[in-house]
């Protein structure tokens, strides 16, 4: 008779991370919006100045003043305004500015299809898609629409690029 010997379980190995994504901070990602907007609304000015001799289009904020078209000319902007540039490199200006980035949930680079989603809850919802991802996914850092589009908003590191060395000049 042979007796099998037990052989020990072996416990899991945790896996490594390939890569670390840091997720990007409420107030910063606000103020990355509040540059964006106001860069936006600078531009729409320019424009509503060029058609005033034609059309008259109320200030956003005059809002007894407002009409159907003109404000949903205005947020129709904003939504191409963020589609675009974070279709194109995952970054608007003020992303830019706050080094901030909108990535898949992997950290690769998203499609405009997917920026045109997570756009939605920034040009369309915004105080109510923030709400429910703060009430609703408290601690995930993710508003409605990023969880929809499957995206995240991660810090990026400035560095200089590997094997490059600046050197500062003495002023």
């Amino acid at each position: 008779m042979s007796e099998e010997t037990p052989v020990p379980e072996q416990a899991p190995v945790p896996a490594v991370p390939e890569k670390t994504l840091y997720l990007g901070k409420w107030s910063t990602r606000f103020w990355a919006w509040l540059i964006d907007f106001i860069l936006v609304i600078l531009f729409l000015n320019i424009v509503r100045g060029i058609f005033e001799p034609f059309w008259r289009l109320p200030l956003l904020w005059d809002y007894r003043n407002w009409e159907f078209f003109a404000i949903s000319f205005e947020t129709f902007f904003f939504f191409a305004y963020w589609t675009v540039m974070e279709g194109f490199r995952g970054q608007s200006v003020g992303k830019m500015v706050m080094n901030l980035r909108v990535v898949n949930r992997d950290g690769t680079k998203i499609s405009y299809t997917t920026a045109a989603i997570e756009s939605i809850g920034k040009a369309f919802l915004l105080p109510l898609d923030c709400l429910i991802g703060w009430l609703g996914m408290p601690g995930s850092k993710l508003r409605v629409f990023n969880r929809i589009s499957n995206t995240i908003v991660i810090k990026t590191d400035y560095r200089q690029p590997a094997g490059v060395l600046y050197v500062k000049e003495q002023e």
